[in-house]
């Protein structure tokens, strides 16, 4: 059997899970501040008059603000000079107030008034007439349809090029964040192993993790839960329909978790019982690819390169070549952050200059549809002397979490 699989159960691991979060403090206004303080100049560099941060995580990331989308227009207008203004909903101003943690502009529209007139209007506020005006990138359609039909003087870009720049690039506050994101959901990992008994549902593991992460202490419910046993451990993002645990299955978890809005996201493959002599040889494959890509993750390499290193390990043994299947059929990893999936991307193509602050996934999934599929997934730090390890990788087939090391 393999070490650390089965043995326990859900109950029993509950009780024994204890709190993780520790005391790293929370994203402080100080930060946002200097955020936005980079934000400016680089819109100052780049001839940009205003950036909108529509309801996504970069307002999360500027503001701290948390809001879900809806059909009316909310966020913030960041000139580049100057203070920010919130664009809020009449009727929601004073709660607005309630959870605003610096500046004190709000530019409110009435129910009967158009938002995106306000919006440039707000910019105008700002002495501009005309320029450029950087849209968050996840600004629906029908906003940015209102504000070029209201701003026809304006020309408008990509805001990705102010708020990746930003983002990209973690300060120390966000790194121990993030670290005692993972650390908890590598904890989950464990304890999710032990529940493992012939018969067990992938539902019933899946509500196992998300009590074993809020016991241990991530604020909020786990943004994603892949559970998945035997062939559709083939599928990188699962399959629509439950199954059932057999002796000799492959087993993958992915799963991750925020705090304070930070995420974690690891995955971790292992046999229920005694490895195949194919299910070992792809496991240790995809250990090597993982290692590859590891050690090409240096300052001055460039994000492509990592992907290069990673799939050429498992092209070598004869799988792909490309994205073929039995394979690597996804990029090799990609950013995180306060999104699980952000920028800069493992990928050919991402000719981004790796920087010492930048996270990533390391997660080159090997797919042998019909068959199962081997995904491990830990993140990486880029340090001025190369990738540190946010949780050590899985250890070895038969002793996937180090258990007798």
């Amino acid at each position: 059997m393999t070490i650390g699989v089965g043995g326990s159960t859900a109950e029993a691991e509950l009780a024994r899970l204890k709190n993780m979060r520790g005391d790293v403090p929370a994203i402080g206004v100080d930060e946002r501040l200097r955020r936005i303080d980079k934000a400016q100049r680089l819109m100052r560099e780049k001839g940009v008059d205003a950036l909108w941060l529509d309801v996504s995580s970069s307002l999360t990331y500027f503001t701290g603000l948390r809001m879900g989308r809806s059909e009316r227009c909310h966020g913030a207008v960041l000139p580049a000079r100057g203070d920010i203004v919130y664009l809020s909903p009449a009727f929601e101003v004073e709660k607005l107030r309630t959870l605003i943690s610096f500046g004190d502009k709000v530019a409110a529209w009435e129910e009967d008034e158009d938002p995106t007139a306000l919006l440039i209007d707000t910019v105008r506020s700002f002495g501009a007439g005309g320029g450029v005006i950087a849209l968050d990138e996840a600004t629906p359609f029908f906003t940015f349809d209102g504000m070029r039909k209201a701003g026809n003087a304006f020309s408008f870009i990509n805001g990705s090029e102010i708020t990746a720049a930003c983002r990209m690039v973690k300060s120390d506050q966000e790194i121990a964040l993030m670290q005692t994101a993972k650390t908890i959901t590598l904890e989950a990992q464990k304890a999710a192993a032990r529940i493992m008994r012939e018969g067990i549902t992938t539902t019933e593991v899946q509500a196992f993790i998300a009590a074993a992460h809020r016991k241990l202490g991530s604020e909020g419910d786990v943004s994603f839960n892949i559970v998945l046993f035997g062939e559709a451990t083939a599928y990188p993002h699962g399959v629509p329909y439950p199954q059932s645990l057999r002796e000799g299955d492959m087993v993958l978890i992915d799963t991750g978790a925020p705090v304070d809005g930070y995420l974690s996201d690891i995955t971790r493959s292992y046999i229920f019982g005694e490895p195949s002599k194919r299910q070992r040889d792809i496991w240790n494959l995809e250990k090597a690819a993982q290692a590859a890509g590891f050690a090409a993750a240096k300052p001055g390499n460039r994000c492509e390169d990592i992907d290069v290193a990673a799939r050429g390990v498992i092209t070598a043994a004869g799988l792909g070549p490309g994205y073929a299947t039995p394979g690597l059929p996804h990029r090799t990893g990609h950013g995180i952050g306060l999104d699980v999936h952000e920028w800069p991307y493992l990928v050919k193509g991402d000719r981004t200059v790796l920087q010492p602050g930048m996270t990533f996934s390391n997660e080159p999934m090997i797919c042998i549809y019909g068959e199962f599929g081997v995904r491990l997934e830990d993140h990486i730090l880029i340090t001025e002397g190369g990738a540190r390890w946010f949780t050590e990788p899985a250890h070895s087939v038969d002793d996937p979490f180090g258990q007798d090391a």
